[in-house]
């Protein structure tokens, strides 16, 4: 029988030369609509689909590739006597390599604006058959849905007059990884447009960014992946512009850090330590907000992660390299400050210059578990409206600190609680079994400066023990979500040292 080869791609790249190495190997070529014009626009002479299945194409090319004389050709199992039998007798003959990739559903739904009827039309149908049906009859058919493949086998032809069942193998897994990628987009697509949040089967799609050197310890392997749906303002479509590359650890990081920038909108400082903030500051400028995060914690915030909502300057900059950091993010840098920031040649810079923006898709947060997967919302949401629930009532200042305590809050491992005044955390207390614990930590972290600050709890208090350390400390103000069978407990403790207290409803749990 020829030697046949079936080109029908979306992704033209390549594609041409490719062709033209397998007609001076010997190879027919089979090709459809842009494709086939494109192939003979250069020269390769191309057999029509129709020619093969004696049927033309139909329903504006819904129907091309759905035939016995295409799929008989790609399924016959070529040791298969019985099979080669039917072959002669029908008239089919094989085809030995497929070139395929599908229509381009994914950058049909990443435009803005796209309506259903467009993305429904970019499912394609025969494309994934024709694939699959290749790569279940891997030992005899070459299947290629990347143009990067095709330099491999086009040298393989030529030093073996044949592909290796090895790289056929190969091959067979890269078309079921592409068609699971491509179907999951599909259900992913429509799950939304039904308004459907948690479905009885559910997969996703990611896309491999770069191999990690290791994890979260040397002794671990790991890999970076984005969403094969790229969203915006975050960090797997950062810019890297100067250091190292990018560790497990500082990945993690710095999306924490990038989280809890997000909550604000002035200019606005996140220094961020083994993914807990460790200092946070708004300020007239960044360079203002800088130094009150960096006053937090002197301590914690070296070898950190610090995020930044504006543009990096020379002055914030030449702050910055005084001492050791990981990693700076930013919305972006001035030309200057670039050149400060390079004097530290491992300092990893990244820009994100969306990082204020809304995200483009809203994603589930998962967790994994042994042999399960949690899958919850976002936590988007700060409190719906405080409750003033004390004698005591909070200045207009106070309230501006309890609601920014509150944000850091938010994005502490629980139990956790931030003293806070003028717009900068002064102590954060993170990740304690006990409530009391994480109140006690912050008030020692925050030392002479605690008095007249305010508190944010990220859940409520079960007895008033908090409220008692927050009067010793002189603490003038307590955001708390409320709900505790002795709510009341609290309420009179802050009465009877004169603490103003709101409730907000909304708990903060982060596990």
């Amino acid at each position: 029988m020829k030697k046949r080869a079936l080109i029908s791609v979306s992704d033209k790249s390549g594609v041409v030369d490719f062709a033209k190495e397998l007609v001076g190997l010997g190879f027919e070529i089979i090709s459809t609509g842009g494709t086939k014009a494109a192939l003979e626009k250069t020269g390769v002479k191309t057999i029509s689909i129709s020619d093969i299945t004696g049927f033309p194409e139909c329903l504006d090319g819904r129907v091309k590739t759905l035939h016995p004389a295409v799929h008989a050709g790609l399924l016959a199992m070529r040791s298969n006597a019985e099979h080669m039998a039917q072959l002669e007798k029908l008239g089919i003959n094989t085809i030995d390599i497929v070139a395929v990739n599908l229509y381009p559903f994914k950058e049909t739904i990443s435009k803005d604006g796209v309506d259903f009827a467009e993305a429904i039309e970019n499912i394609d149908i025969g494309g994934p058959t024709m694939i699959r049906a290749a790569a279940k009859n891997y030992q005899d058919v070459a299947v290629i849905v990347n143009p990067e493949d095709y330099e491999t086998v086009v040298n393989e032809l030529k030093a073996n007059g044949e592909v290796s069942l090895a790289t056929k193998k190969l091959l067979s897994y890269k078309v079921f990884e592409h068609t699971s990628v491509y179907d999951t987009l599909i259900a992913t697509y429509l799950r939304g447009q039904l308004g459907i949040e948690y479905p009885q089967k559910i997969s996703f799609a990611f896309e491999k960014v770069q191999d990690m050197r290791y994890g979260e310890n040397p002794h671990q392997s790991a890999a970076f992946y984005r969403n094969a749906l790229p969203n915006t303002a975050c960090i797997a479509e950062a810019k890297q512009l100067n250091g190292k590359e990018l560790s497990f650890n500082n990945i993690n990081d710095t999306n924490g850090a990038i989280e809890l920038l997000r909550e604000f909108k002035k200019p606005c400082a996140v220094a961020v330590k083994h993914t807990n903030p460790c200092g946070v500051a708004e300020g007239e400028t960044l360079l203002d907000a800088y130094k009150k995060a960096y006053a937090c914690d002197p301590v914690s915030i070296f070898g950190g992660i610090v995020a930044f909502n504006g543009v990096v300057d020379e002055e914030l900059a030449a702050e910055l390299v005084k001492i050791f950091l990981e990693v700076v993010v930013a919305k972006g840098y001035t030309d200057k400050a670039l050149e400060v920031l390079k004097s530290k040649a491992n300092l990893r810079v990244l820009v994100i210059d969306d990082i204020d923006c809304p995200r483009k898709y809203a994603e589930p947060d998962l967790k994994r578990v042994a042999g399960g997967l949690l899958v919850q919302q976002k936590d988007t949401v700060l409190f719906d409206e405080t409750k003033r629930v004390t004698k005591s009532d909070v200045t207009e200042g106070q309230k501006a600190d309890l609601e920014f305590a509150y944000k850091v809050v938010k994005h502490c491992k629980s139990n956790a609680i931030v003293v806070a005044k003028d717009g900068a955390t002064l102590g954060i207390g993170v990740g304690q079994t006990s409530r009391v614990w994480a109140m006690q930590q912050a008030i020692e972290h925050a030392g002479d400066r605690v008095k007249g600050a305010v508190v944010a709890s990220d859940a409520f208090f079960p007895f008033r023990d908090c409220v008692d350390l927050c009067a010793s400390a002189g603490i003038s103000g307590i955001i708390q979500p409320g709900g505790s069978i002795r709510d009341n407990d609290s309420i009179d403790a802050c009465d009877e040292n004169g603490i103003a207290m709101l409730f907000c409803g909304n708990r903060h749990f982060k596990h």
